[in-house]
């Protein structure tokens, strides 16, 4: 018999920085239906709509550890470095990361894509 966090989800996740969407039907470190998973921090969970696995599910965000906004788990939004980070707060506190983690936001930071003005002209 299906759980009620399967049948029925809890709300609607909405990520505060780029609106991402979607049902949740749980919240917190142990999804409902796994033995040993274990998550390292509260996150907002949805089963997996891709399969008919009961065990599958994906983890939609959880809340930044410094500024408790909800962002989703996108690399542009936040990143987990013993806690969940919103992208902002990270750049705000850059230098209390480490190294590495410095570099990887300064990866980030590269514009995927040109300026409207510029996909046209061709010189």
């Amino acid at each position: 018999m299906a759980s009620e966090a399967e049948c029925h989800p809890l709300g609607m996740f909405a990520c505060e920085l780029c609106a991402l969407t979607a049902p949740y039907s749980y919240v917190g470190q142990k999804p409902p239906n796994t033995q040993s998973v274990v998550l390292l921090e509260e996150s907002y969970v949805m089963k997996d709509p891709f399969t008919s696995d009961k065990d599958r599910f994906l983890i939609l965000g959880s809340r930044c550890s410094i500024c408790s906004r909800l962002v989703c788990m996108g690399p542009e939004c936040s990143l987990f470095y013993s806690k969940r980070f919103c992208l902002p707060c990270v750049q705000k506190n850059i230098s209390a990361f480490p190294q590495e983690i410095q570099q990887d936001v300064e990866k980030r930071k590269v514009p995927s894509k040109k300026p409207s003005s510029q996909l046209g002209s061709r010189t």
